[in-house]
């Protein structure tokens, strides 16, 4: 390869120097954003799991309050249950009662005839 001429270097050499400072300047730039970037991405990942666990706790909290209200209503209707067992097994007496005092009523009218 021919030597470059000593003038053309002279010409040369500074602004190549200049550019290359400038490619430097640049990649320290975009390293900067880069790392800026990065930065972000794991603060909004941090956050945004953040908030997930905030939402899965809430869920949790949500899950027992609807079991707690389900052991309510299961206990509220054996009660409701156990009333209707404990008027059904009252019924056959209350028929009786009903057809004593029916009975009771046409004794009373026929020695009120007599």
């Amino acid at each position: 390869m021919e030597k470059i001429p000593g003038w053309i270097e002279r010409l040369l050499l500074p602004k190549l120097n200049e550019i290359s400072g400038e490619i430097k300047a640049l990649e320290a730039k975009i390293e900067s954003v880069d790392n800026k970037v990065d930065v972000r991405i794991d603060s909004l990942r941090k956050e945004m799991l953040s908030k997930f666990d905030s939402v899965d706790v809430k869920l949790k909290s949500t899950d027992a309050k609807i079991e707690s209200l389900r052991n309510e209503m299961i206990s509220k209707f054996d009660a409701v249950d156990f009333r209707f067992d404990s008027l059904e097994s009252k019924l056959p007496v209350m028929e009786k009662m009903a057809e004593f005092e029916a009975r009771l009523a046409e004794l009373e009218r026929k020695l009120a005839s007599a």
